[in-house]
Formats: structure tokens, sequence, C-alpha cells
């Protein structure tokens, strides 16, 4: 069961959510139904038994509690458990930020455990990190909410301690001291994922000398990244139909159909709301993103919601120094597409024909992920010829040459030259061939340099 739901009287798991509507609230792409639906799927996502969710449209908030006072009074009734046969309630969910005042009021009234949106989206990724650094990028996370939790609200935080040193006092009071202690084990973490940043980088560099391409994944939570990771890489990352299923970041190699091999990043669902504070405590992870040679946003398509969702995506795109109008890098992927009809299939597939960067796929069944993987070899590619040269290995020049300004898929070093698969801009491939000592494979063999009499190979054919 949930960290949130130990109270006092013990957990029965049950929770009321509720969603409010404040005035402008509705002007958005998301209906208030849809997000008071996506509220219930993160309840529900760490276990909670919904058993009574509603919107409330509120004509302006109270500064106290947020909502009026006849509604605090009804959902009064609603947590007691009134009736013969009713159960208390745990946990109110407020879908929405709450202030620590107005979470301390609402849960003097109430008598129960009341938490906002924020804090459960932190729930959740407590319990679904695994590694070290997933674990301390939400501690930190955590602990930068807890602090913003800690006013003199509570009187057992005001109680003293003694003072320290020849001169007494009254010491500390406990609410300095937990202030204190947080930030203490802020900065330590903060430290910590310096490290792994720094571990990070180290990682990327090794990659680029490697050559490999990063392939980022990112989208709305359940839209089926992580079983589109599996399906390309081979990987048995976890595919589950629930919200942030997949937390910590996983990387995998995954073969192009040109031969060339790039590397994939599963990284962590976006959602609307998505706390800045999550996404401060995640940048070591979304550094991926950042640095990523192509990005795939990957959408559900099937649901009435992916509007809203691509905007939820583009604004923590935004926040990570991604524009999604104008960064080349951004390829847009209509997922469950076999959850379509007719229609629908037709349109996406229509647009998916005029444009390269928007591709259609079904990450459940495989249909599509050929023309995927086809459309991120060409875009990596950015125009550039895949061609077999062959080049004289007693020509060092030339051959270190070719390695810089060109990519090398593939060496065989046999007879006196070296057979290579390179991708190049075609500029650059004139350019080598007029050296001489660069040759395209099966077209005319390349001149014996001064010195050398010529191997009975000669050129290699075409591959």
């Amino acid at each position: 069961m949930a960290r949130l739901l130990k109270t006092e009287r013990g957990p029965s798991g049950r929770a009321i959510i509720l969603h409010p509507v404040l005035p402008g609230d509705g002007t958005g792409p998301r209906s208030p139904e849809a997000a008071l639906k996506e509220a219930v799927s993160l309840a529900e996502a760490i276990g909670l038994r919904v058993a009574h969710a509603e919107t409330l449209r509120l004509d302006r908030p109270t500064a106290a509690t947020l909502l009026g006072s006849g509604t605090v009074r009804r959902i009064a009734d609603m947590v007691r458990g009134d009736g013969p046969e009713a159960q208390p309630i745990d946990l109110v969910l407020i879908d929405h930020p709450l202030s620590p005042a107005q979470q301390r009021n609402l849960e003097r009234a109430w008598n129960a455990k009341v938490i906002d949106r924020t804090a459960l989206i932190l729930e959740i990724f407590g319990e679904r990190a695994r590694t070290r650094e997933g674990r301390l990028q939400v501690e930190l996370a955590s602990l930068s909410y807890q602090r913003s939790r800690l006013v003199r609200s509570w009187t057992h935080l005001g109680r003293q301690r003694g003072g320290y040193g020849f001169l007494g006092g009254p010491g500390e009071s406990q609410l300095e001291t937990d202030r204190r202690l947080i930030a203490d084990r802020i900065t330590k973490l903060k430290g910590e994922l310096g490290q792994v940043r720094r571990t990070r980088t180290l990682h990327r560099r090794a990659r680029q000398k490697a050559a490999d391409p990063v392939v980022a994944l990112v989208g709305y939570t359940n839209a089926g990244k992580s079983t589109l990771f599996n399906r390309l890489s081979g990987a048995a990352v976890l595919a589950a139909d629930q919200l942030f299923a997949t937390l910590d970041p996983t990387m995998r190699g995954v073969r192009l159909p040109s031969g060339r091999t790039a590397v994939l990043s599963d990284t962590v669902g976006f959602i609307s709301g998505l706390p800045h504070g999550l996404v401060e405590a995640f940048r070591a992870t979304l550094e991926e993103v950042q640095a990523a040679d192509l990005i795939l946003h990957v959408r559900d398509a099937a649901s009435p919601e992916t509007e809203a969702q691509k905007a939820d995506v583009e604004a923590t795109l935004r926040e990570l120094g991604i524009d999604p109008e104008t960064d080349r890098r951004l390829v847009e992927v209509a997922n469950k597409i076999d959850l379509l009809d007719a229609e629908g299939r037709a349109a996406l597939t229509g647009r998916a024909l005029r444009d390269e960067r928007f591709a259609v796929v079904s990450a459940k069944s495989g249909e599509g992920l050929e023309d995927l993987l086809g459309r991120i070899d060409r875009l990596l590619r950015g125009g550039r010829e895949v061609v077999e040269l062959d080049v004289d290995l007693s020509d060092g020049e030339a051959l270190a040459r070719v390695h810089a300004e060109a990519e090398v898929l593939a060496r065989t070093d046999e007879d006196g030259h070296a057979h290579l698969r390179v991708a190049v801009d075609p500029a650059i491939l004139s350019r080598l061939v007029a050296r001489g000592t660069v040759g395209i494979a099966g077209e005319a063999p390349l001149p014996t340099p001064p010195g050398r009499r010529r191997g009975s190979g000669g050129a290699g054919s075409r591959r």
C-alpha cells in the first residue's frame, strides 16, 4: 500500500478524488471530465480504491480551503462514512495545487489525509524508482516539495530544543531543525546527482566517439513508449497499461536498415501539470533528450485527448530548451493505430506520406515499424548517401580523411585495400574520390601508388 495511506486507524485504501475547475480552466484542449479520469488513473496506479470522484466548478477559489464552505461540509460527511454500510475514507486527493495552509485546513475539517496532484505524482515516482539514480531524483523532488510544506501551522514544530555552546539561549525550534536537516539533505543529493550527470556526460562522449547516434523516446505517460522501445530494440522493459509504468531510463542498441547502429533511449513519461521540481530533479536523466540526435515524440493516436497530451509534452520540452516548432530533430510517431477506425487510419497515413517527420505505427502489432526505422535511418543520415569505398591502405592520410569526413558504417581490410561502407555528403564524396586513392567500389580500379605493385585483388566489387 502507498506510503500516503498510513493513518492512525489503519488504511483501507479508500479515496475521494476531487477535480476543481476554476474560472478559465475550461478553455484549454483538455475537458474537466478527461482531467478527472486521469486523476482517477493516477490514484489507481498506486493501489488506491476510488470510492467517489467528481469535478467541482468554482466561481472563485477560497483562500483558506480553495473549496467553498458548503462543499467542505458535504465532503466531510462522505469522509466520515455516514450510514450503516458506508466505510470511512482515508485520503482525499485534490487534483489541483494546494497551499500548505489549505492542505492543513482541509485535513482538520475532514479528519483525513489530504494531498494535491504534485504529492500524488511524487508518491507514484517514489514507488516506481528502481535504480539509485531514480531514487536520488525522486528524493530530491520530494524533499523540495516537503520543504515548502514546513510552515508555522503545526504546533509541534514550535517546540524548542536547548541551545548549544556557552551562551545557552532558547535553541532552535523543531521547525528550524527540520528545515535545516532537509536543506542539508538536499545539498547532499544535488552533489550526488551532479556526479551522476558527470558520469552520463562521459558515457555520452564515449558514444559520440563511437559514432553511434542517440534516438530518444518522449511522450505522454502511457502513450506506448516502452512497448515501442521493446519492439525496436528487443529489450524487456516493463510495458504495462498504467501511468508511469516506466520511470528509470533505459538505453539499448538498434540496427537500422543501412547497417548502422543507433542507441535507443526510453525516458520517463510526461503528464499535464508535471511539477517543475520534478523536471528539475530529473534533469540529469532528461539531458539524454537534450543531447539526442533524434527525438521521437510518441503519441497515443487513439486517445480522445491526444491533442491535449501533445500540448503538455511540448510544454515540457520547452522547459528543457527544445522548441517543437523549430527543432528539426523532432519526429512525431502516432502510435496505437490498430485502435483507430478506417477513416482515422487513412487520415494519419496520408499525413505520413506527405511528411517525413511523421510516422504511424502500432507498437503492439508491429505495423509500421519497418517504415519508422527507415525514416530514422534517413533522418540521421541527413541527406547523405550510403556508398562503399575502396581506399589504398598505404595512403594513411586518405583513410584518416574518410574517417573524419564520412560516417564509417563497416570496414574490412584485404588485398592491400580498406573496403568501407560509409554515409557521406555527395559533395564530400566527390572531393574524396578526386584524391585518386579513394574509389567507389565496382567502378574504375584505383591507381597504384608510387613504389607499390598492385595486388591481385584490386578494387573490391559492389556489395
